[in-house]
This record gives C-alpha cells, structure tokens and sequence, in this order.
C-alpha cells in the first residue's frame, strides 16, 4: 500500500526500484557515489550505519556479491520505507533492515562482527539546534556525531574490516583524525568537485587496525560547468 507523497522510480540497474516519498528525506548524488566505490566481497557479512530508504545497500545487491548486509535506519518513518523497497526488489534474503540508532547495534550482535561498513552519515552541522523533523534529522549531526559514527564503525568491524563512507569537505580534517583516534585508518579517499572548480564530498576507505599511507585518487567531477548533475549511476570509481 502507498502512503501520500511516494512514487516509485527505476534505478536503471538489474532493474532495481526504488520508493520515495517527497515528504520525507530523498537520496542524492553524494549514495549514488558512495555505492560505485565500495568492495564487497562474496563472504562479506556488511551493516550499513542510516540506511534511508536503503538505495545504497539496495545498489549493492547489483554491484557486489555479498553474504548479508544489516541496515540500521532510526527513523521510523524511513526504515518502514527502506523495508518496502527491500520487499519491492525481493531481496530479503539479503537485507534486513533494523529501525535503531546504530550506536545501538551491540544489542543485536557482537562487537567486531562485521568485514564492512557503510554510511552516507548526515554531515551537517546541528550546532545546537532542535533539529526534529525527518529532513532535518537525515541531514544535521544531532542524532550521530562524527565521534559516535567512527566509535561505532569500529565496534561493528572485524581488525581488518573496512569502513566507506562519504562526508562533507569542509569537515575533512575533523572526519580524518576522528577516525585515526579510533584506529580507522584512511587508505583509499577522494574529493567530488561541481565542475565550478568548488570541492564538495569527500569519499574515503579506512581499515581497522590498518597500516599508515593513503592513496589519494583523482577528483570526481559530478556536474557539467553549468551545473547539471552528471549521471555517475554506472560509473564504478577506483
């Protein structure tokens, strides 16, 4: 059954679709992204750390091959959505979606259970608003600090598991050491820029427990110079 304000869209891959509701929080560029960089492995057992409506776990039942992926989503509203479109897409066998704060996870697995993690965390600053509504909750940080998404992520993962993650630029030295004091070494990063010359994301591979040294790739480019967004959906980033 439909709630007000959802449609369904072809993602144009394996012929996946996806529900959203112009009401709540609708994915971006910054997912799509996110999910061409990951590597999965065909024993990976994954968590994903705010899923959303679940795109990005979504996308990785056609890009990887993967054992299972538990996606944890705290609102309500969008882990019911994220359900549906696992549901929609019958890959249940794949994905489960957990409606709880992921710095919560210990209370349905172990500590180091996970080979992967991956988030597209709200990076906004909340700076002590009452930021309360869905929009605003998937954006601002109140409900997951950067210091509670490294401590969780490296609870979650096995020595030697990897975290992906996508974050804003302009909070890129804060995200670097906070995942260093948590034993997350980067190993892999880029920065997305408009094709305006301005430095927006930042996408990066940290290990736990890793090695120093970091391979810095190339800038993406994600929109044309007038500034339309360019199609990244089968653009597979290394």
């Amino acid at each position: 059954m439909s709630c007000e304000g959802e449609r369904i869209e072809d993602l144009q891959c394996n012929g996946l679709k996806i529900i959203q509701n112009k009401n709540f929080y609708t994915f971006t560029s910054d997912s799509v992204i996110l999910a061409n960089f990951i590597k999965l492995k065909p024993k990976d057992i994954c968590a994903e750390i705010g899923t959303g409506c679940g795109v990005i776990s979504i996308l990785m039942t056609a890009k990887n091959k993967f054992k299972k992926i538990t996606a944890f989503e705290l609102q309500p509203e969008m882990a019911e959505l994220a359900k549906k479109n696992v549901l929609l897409n019958k890959i249940e066998d794949k994905i489960e979606i957990i409606c709880e704060n992921a710095v919560n996870f210990a209370k349905y697995f172990n500590k180091n259970s996970f080979d992967c993690v991956f988030s597209n965390p709200p990076y906004m600053l909340s700076n002590g608003k009452n930021e309360n509504s869905i929009r605003n909750i998937a954006r601002h940080d109140c409900m997951l600090s950067v210091e509670e998404l490294c401590k969780t992520a490296k609870d979650m993962l096995k020595n030697g598991g990897r975290f992906y993650l996508v974050y804003t630029a302009t909070r890129s030295c804060e995200l670097i050491y906070t995942l260093t004091k948590h034993s997350l070494f980067v190993k892999r990063m880029f920065f997305t820029q408009n094709g305006r010359g301005d430095v927006k994301l930042m996408v990066i591979e940290a290990i736990k427990g890793g090695r120093h040294g970091v391979k810095v790739l190339p800038e993406l480019v994600t929109n044309d110079k007038d500034g339309n967004y360019i199609d990244l959906l089968h653009t597979k980033y290394f």
